[in-house]
């Protein structure tokens, strides 16, 4: 395989299908990691059965070398289950092209055998993760991952607006961070981009998520993508007065066959901008000291020939190490990009 030398890592996305098992390296940019890598896996009929629905799941995962075998092992992991939104957010990299999850007890054992191969983090996305069983199939999977696998850090990236307070109650023992994406703090801004639904305000019910996240003990994170909507929004006294422990900034990106191209169901060329125009965004909120910039070279992949996702193997047919050992992956390069932090709450010992 031509691994490209201008890109840093690459990555692998496990994605779920009954009828095939493949493993898919994307050739472009994903839009929620820094120096990810990772992997899909698909649902396999067994022996005698039929191929009876096509869908995806997908789980991109940060990969680092184990000292003790050649191949790569998962370190943190980013799963995206569903593709499903209630949102049309105009640059989304991930599309609902299909309606499909795979069943719980599937996706557990999928968690497990990356929990055997390293896994210390995972994170839980979509699509929108609330909106399959009004979050109680994603509250299964983190209570799961953090009561019967004993992850040191599970959490989520959502867009807020299904959350509940009753899920806090039910699940939020086991959540380390809670990430809501949030691209502006002004509603029209948000109406335009697509990150809204009916008369309800994004930026209230991001208020509303984080004094639940205080009451019940979950780190809170907020994700911002900078597109040309909001690049010259000055941000700093509304990111100072919610006070996450993160604050991520993903510059725009155009993935072919998901935002951009004929097969695409987004088109979000109109949201690009530039790498200077990036560049002063960061500069203008350099004093906020939770901020994390993603610009567009941090999130490429090593193969970027084709703009497409090719397929590969599954771990769930041939086993973690076997599909993710030719990955190679640097390191230095993921520790020297913070790739690595405070990732559980009883470690980053939170004023609640």
């Amino acid at each position: 395989m031509f691994l490209s030398a201008i890109v840093d890592l690459l990555h692998f996305v496990f994605q779920v299908c009954k009828s095939v098992s493949h493993l898919h390296i994307f050739s472009d940019v994903v839009g929620w990691a820094r120096t990810w890598m990772g992997l899909i896996f698909r649902n396999v009929p067994g022996p005698g059965k039929k191929d009876v629905q096509k869908g995806e799941g997908d789980i991109d995962r940060i990969l680092r070398k184990s000292n003790n075998t050649n191949a790569p092992t998962p370190s943190s992991v980013n799963y995206h289950f569903t593709r499903r939104c209630n949102y049309k957010c105009g640059f989304c990299f991930h599309t609902a092209k299909t309606s499909f999850v795979l069943p719980l007890e599937e996706a557990k054992r999928g968690l497990r055998l990356l929990k055997e191969a390293g896994m210390e983090k995972i994170n839980f996305s979509g699509g929108e993760p609330f909106i399959h069983e009004r979050g109680d199939f994603l509250g299964k999977l983190v209570q799961y991952c953090k009561h019967d696998l004993q992850l040191p850090s599970v959490s989520i990236v959502s867009n807020g607006s299904m959350i509940r307070e009753r899920w806090f109650q039910k699940y939020g023992e086991y959540l380390d961070i809670l990430a809501v994406s949030c691209d502006s703090f002004n509603e029209d801004t948000n109406v335009q981009i697509g990150r809204t639904q009916g008369r309800k305000s994004h930026v209230e019910n991001l208020k509303q998520v984080r004094d639940w996240c205080r009451q019940y003990k979950v780190a809170f994170k907020i994700n911002s993508v900078i597109c040309s909507y909001n690049v010259d929004e000055d941000m700093r006294e509304q990111i100072m007065e919610l006070n996450p422990i993160r604050w991520k900034i993903f510059q725009c990106l155009l993935i072919e066959g998901e935002n951009v191209g004929e097969s695409a169901l987004r088109d979000a060329e109109k949201f690009v901008i530039s790498d200077e125009q990036f560049q002063e965004f960061q500069d203008r909120h350099s004093d906020i000291q939770c901020l994390v910039p993603e610009s567009n070279q941090k999130m490429r992949f090593l193969d970027c020939r084709e703009g497409r996702k090719d397929p590969s193997k599954s771990i769930l047919d041939v086993g973690v190490e076997n599909a993710v050992q030719f990955s190679g992956f640097d390191e230095k390069m993921f520790l020297k990009r913070g790739g690595r932090y405070l990732w559980s709450k009883t470690d980053m010992k939170l004023d609640w």
